[in-house]
């Protein structure tokens, strides 16, 4: 049986090995890519988009939809500094490739409310086009079937600034809207899941590079200006945390440990701009998240191994793979 989702991204890095995951992985009926602002320009994002669909071997059988070009409220933050263009500088020949004319957050509201409660989207990315929909649709939490997002820390640290993570930096009050709508979500966090448990280090790195796929080949690109610069701050290894959201959708029995958490998200403070408080139950707050806090790393990696491995033929030539 599959499971039906949208992935929700701001595709560079492992935003791409997750788009592998929802497009290879026999447990997957991905059913649209929605883009949001996030790690790359906007335009960029689309193209990293349209070149994993054609490394996988599927360009033009899933549907890309253009969301939100900015946060809500505020200007934009980049993360170039991390990733580069967010492919390695791949590229291909996008002549006659077209986004979805559908808005990114009607597609979204229009596929949960045709499948009240099956739907679930992946949301890697910040939650720009997700709380965009929430305004559009107030049934939308009750129509999606389960919402998992990379974002936050458990009590731990950011990596955009000391306290807060990427995703929920850039759009804080999209985070915090999400958290409050009443979602069936399943938080994936930096710190300490990611960190400690969904780092590839030389070893798992020279596994991957051993295949000789296109696919591996594609992975040693995408994630390489991330890894120079993991490295530069002390991580020994490539950060797969939206990959990892993908898969524990799909493979549930990865998760070893999680708990009940009220999760919020700060939108005001001068220093703590989206940190993510959650409260472990001890502070009288409702719970209204699951949080990870521990996955089978061996068994993760092994998912990927199996991912990578698969022989597709791109769909187009990609210049530089």
């Amino acid at each position: 049986m599959t499971t039906p989702l949208v992935i929700d991204t701001d595709t560079a890095q492992d935003d791409c090995v997750a788009l592998l995951v929802g497009l290879l992985d026999p447990a997957a009926d991905l059913r649209a890519i929605t883009m949001v602002a996030g790690n790359v320009g906007f335009d960029q994002q689309v193209r990293n988009a349209f070149v994993t669909l054609s490394a996988a071997g599927r360009l033009g059988e899933v549907p890309v939809h253009l969301g939100c070009r900015r946060p809500l409220v505020r200007p934009w933050v980049s993360a170039e500094n991390v990733h580069g263009d967010g492919s390695g500088g791949l590229s291909m020949d996008a002549s006659g490739l077209e986004p979805e004319p559908e808005h990114a957050v009607d597609a979204l509201v229009r596929l949960a409310a045709e499948n009240p409660g099956e739907l679930s989207i992946v949301a890697i990315g910040p939650l720009t086009n997700i709380a965009a929909a929430l305004a559009k649709d107030p049934g939308f939490a009750r129509n999606v079937g389960s919402l998992y997002v990379m974002g936050g820390s458990n009590n731990g640290r950011g990596n955009i600034t000391a306290a807060a993570e990427f995703n929920f930096y850039v759009d804080p009050e999209a985070a915090k809207a999400v958290f409050a709508a009443g979602f069936d979500v399943t938080v994936v966090p930096w710190d300490p899941l990611t960190l400690r448990q969904a780092v590839f280090d030389q070893e798992r790195l020279d596994v991957i590079a051993a295949l000789g796929t296109p696919l591996s080949d594609f992975f040693g690109r995408v994630c390489a200006a991330t890894l120079e610069f993991d490295r530069r701050v002390g991580i020994d290894g490539t950060t797969h945390p939206d990959s990892l959201t993908a898969a524990v959708l799909l493979h549930p029995e990865l998760v070893r440990r999680s708990a009940r958490y009220h999760v919020d998200v700060e939108t005001a403070g001068e220093l703590t701009r989206g940190y993510s408080a959650m409260s472990w139950g001890v502070h009288g707050l409702a719970a209204n998240a699951t949080v990870i806090e521990e996955i089978d790393s061996e068994g993760f990696f092994a998912l990927l191994v199996e991912v990578l491995s698969r022989r597709t033929v791109p769909t187009r030539e990609i210049t530089g793979l």
